[in-house]
């Protein structure tokens, strides 16, 4: 089924639910499903969900709000909101690459719960809980876990650490879901990163929206509203995740000037098709959400029947550029393994270049020959108030830094080793 605004739908189980409960989010929370029976009951299980399910204590924790899991076709083995949610016995597979912990989080944590991997922004681990928990979570190792909580004392470590580093000017608040705390917890984490002068922009990563949109609630759109600059970031895989109850949350947040941007995982099975992608982006952007990025698949524990060639997503943004509104066009990423962070991908749009024209193609195949400026006078960094500015902050390196002439070359730690070596044997 493909169309404008899905309507909500309740399973058979909750049609005697009176509105006002089905409409709470605290009975929602309360009332979620995680067992072989409870699930049953609603869908028909395949042998291989059934087997993962009564299986292991080790299986990534199961836990689907009663709104989320009645979008599901309860006789439809492929729907693509069930493979997000249900586990099946491929989560035990491994494969080539699997890692615990694949972009190093943990390593790029100077205290408990904060990641500091780029030079102006960290990300703020707030909890480990979710409304409802994916299958190709990230940060599995933690999340879900109820021993692997976040302290008072925690809080306060991230809270020196970005108070002490001033180049820290974007603080992102991730977990598990931030939305899901208590609002006076959330506003006070807001109100304290509020008071460090040099944090200038907060934004917020969370599902809450998608898995438990009558969570979004009057009282915490408008207590959000007190701590702009404040953007959010919400984690759309499928048109059919958009619902009526979905876009009256974010309606919810909008109106109180959130800017809200959405995050895609490419997932085989759910979203690798360009067509469903384009359905997506065009109803998010019906509902004020703007496409930000698409995510390849990240090498984590469980994950491996998730993943889709990485040729999979440039074939997508190939028949999305050009063929819809650039606005909703999102960039397709790769988290690089071990840490490296956000790598962008893009088909080859750049033919060829010489010393006066760059040669491009346009999403058609159309190729035409752009003249290259022959007047161009250089940009003085000595004379520009912006340049003085930045070689004041620390930390920015890299290619730029390169490019900017301040090095002269990047060695990869251990890249001389073997070299020395052979020259010391001779």
């Amino acid at each position: 089924m493909v169309g404008w605004m899905l309507h909500s739908k309740r399973a058979p189980l909750y049609k005697d639910v009176p509105l006002e409960r089905w409409n709470d989010w605290r009975w929602q929370l309360s009332n979620r499903l995680n067992s072989v029976h409870d699930i049953g009951q609603i869908l028909c299980l395949t042998e291989p969900e059934r087997k993962a399910l009564e299986g292991t204590s080790d299986l990534f924790r199961v836990d689907i709000t009663p709104y989320f899991i009645s979008l599901i076709d309860p006789e439809d083995p492929n729907d693509p909101i069930r493979k997000q949610v249900i586990p099946t016995s491929a989560e035990s597979s491994s494969f080539r690459g699997m890692m615990e912990d694949s972009l190093a989080e943990d390593r790029d944590s100077p205290v408990p719960g904060l990641t500091h991997r780029y030079p102006d922004r960290v990300l703020m681990m707030l909890t480990t809980q979710c409304a409802t928990y994916c299958r190709y979570c990230t940060r599995s190792r933690l999340v879900g876990d109820p021993n692997q909580t976040f302290s008072r004392s925690d809080f306060e470590q991230q809270i020196h650490y970005i108070k002490e580093n001033p180049q820290i000017r974007d603080v992102i608040l991730s977990g598990g879901d931030p939305l899901i705390l208590p609002i006076r917890l959330l506003e006070e984490i807001l109100y304290r990163l509020r008071q460090i002068e040099h944090v200038e922009i907060i934004r917020i990563g969370t599902r809450v929206p998608v898995f438990l949109p009558m969570k979004i609630t009057g009282e915490l759109a408008n207590m959000l509203q007190r701590y702009h600059p404040l953007w959010m970031n919400t984690h759309v895989n499928h048109p059919y995740e958009i619902t009526e109850e979905f876009a009256q949350a974010i309606d919810r947040l909008t109106r109180v000037g959130i800017p809200i941007g959405n995050q895609t995982v490419l997932l085989a099975g759910v979203n690798d098709c360009v067509h469903v992608q384009r359905a997506l982006i065009h109803d998010l952007l019906r509902v004020r959400v703007r496409p930000y990025y698409l995510f390849q698949c990240d090498l984590v524990e469980g994950a491996g029947h998730f993943r889709t060639p990485v040729s999979k997503g440039i074939e997508i943004i190939e028949g999305l550029r050009g063929h819809t509104s650039g606005l909703g066009v999102p960039v397709f990423a790769i988290d690089a393994p071990g840490g490296g962070g956000k790598v962008p991908l893009m088909p080859n749009y750049l033919l060829s270049m010489s010393e006066h024209n760059v040669v491009i193609r346009n999403y058609e195949g159309y190729v035409s020959a752009y003249e290259e400026s022959s007047s161009y006078a250089q940009h003085d960094p000595a004379t520009c108030v912006f340049c003085n500015h930045k070689r004041l902050e620390p930390g920015q390196g890299g290619l730029s830094g390169l490019l900017e002439g301040e090095e002269d070359s990047i060695s990869p730690d251990g890249l001389d080793y073997p070299y020395d070596q052979k020259r010391l044997a001779h």
